[in-house]
């Protein structure tokens, strides 16, 4: 009996030093890539879809593309997304202009996108899946298009400027 608990003990103490060990280690790879969470723009509840300010903030803005580019393919490329809750494939935005201030948000039952509309063009600020639901972002020099899935079901935010000044359409499908 006392042979039997000598080994126990002697188990647990390497157990509980292993798992120590193994969380410290972890613990200090980690803590050199942690990044700041998105942080979202605030909504006044007297107009839900439309903010007349600058965002406050956004992790998903990035720096406008030089103009050498231009000449690129105008083929869309979904890339992967941290912030969708199911493995699916969704992007992160690439502006095409400066943030002009007229940020708009608009609400689907898959979730929401939210653009920041220019005169001659638009930037995808956000877009976040509801829950249950995957989103997917495209991206060109003159449409943005997020659609967002759940099963068989679609919808779909699509904002164009290639003949005119930027409009969004909602879709179901």
């Amino acid at each position: 009996m006392r042979r039997a608990l000598v080994h126990v003990l002697a188990w647990s103490l390497a157990t509980g030093a292993a798992v120590t060990l193994s969380w410290w280690g972890v613990h200090t790879v980690m803590t050199g890539t942690a990044y700041d969470p998105p942080r979202a723009l605030p909504i006044t509840a007297a107009d839900a879809t439309t903010q007349e300010s600058k965002p406050l903030a956004s992790s998903t803005r990035r720096p406008t593309p030089s103009k050498t580019r231009s000449a690129e393919s105008k083929t869309p490329t979904p890339t992967p997304s941290k912030s969708a809750p199911t493995a699916s494939p969704s992007a992160s935005p690439t502006p095409s202009a400066t943030a002009t201030g007229r940020v708009k948000s608009y609400d689907t039952d898959g979730g929401r996108a939210v653009f920041d509309i220019g005169e001659t063009s638009a930037t995808l600020v956000s877009a976040t899946p509801g829950s249950g639901w995957s989103m997917q972002v495209w991206t060109t020099e003159s449409w943005i298009r997020v659609e967002f899935s759940s099963g068989a079901d679609r919808v779909s935010v699509f904002c164009t400027w290639h003949d005119g000044p930027p409009r969004v359409e909602v879709g179901t499908y």
